[in-house]
């Protein structure tokens, strides 16, 4: 079996929920909130260390829910959105794969490899999920340990 980890991003590896105003930008189908999003861990580091991971064989992806309620139109927008954040945030990391889905959609049916490991601040997410789930506290130290 391929040793996996995801990452959920808002409020996972991007800070979204400081964004001010982010609630009244998305009912107003504004994107802006996912761009301006900052880093919420060192992302050098990070980048450095799921370079070495995929090295050594595991498959490093993405799965992010999109905007509640979002027309098709605003969804294109955040998904392209979150891709151009990801480029601009981990350029030298190529994702094995990018799931950007409906909000709700439980992850764990979506991905690739659903028995590998979720970072994820979401409880619920967590809890269904089929491998190892963490939250976004210690990303680092967990990885590093693998």
């Amino acid at each position: 079996m391929t040793k996996a980890i995801y990452f959920d991003m808002d409020g996972t590896i991007a800070n979204f929920y400081a964004v001010d105003n982010w609630l009244e930008c998305l009912m107003n189908e504004d994107s802006t909130p996912y761009a301006n999003a900052e880093p919420m861990i060192r992302f050098s580091a990070l980048a450095r260390v799921l370079n070495n991971l995929q090295r050594k064989g595991w498959h490093i992806g993405i799965v992010s829910w999109l905007s509640k309620n979002g027309t098709e139109n605003f969804n294109k927008e955040v998904t392209e959105t979150k891709i151009n954040w990801l480029n601009k945030h981990l350029p030298s990391v190529e994702w094995n794969e990018i799931k950007i889905v409906k909000y709700g959609t439980p992850k764990e049916k979506v991905v690739n490899q659903p028995n590998g490991i979720l970072f994820d601040d979401e409880t619920p997410n967590r809890r269904n999920w089929k491998g190892t789930a963490y939250n976004e506290k210690n990303i680092m130290e967990i990885l590093k340990k693998l």
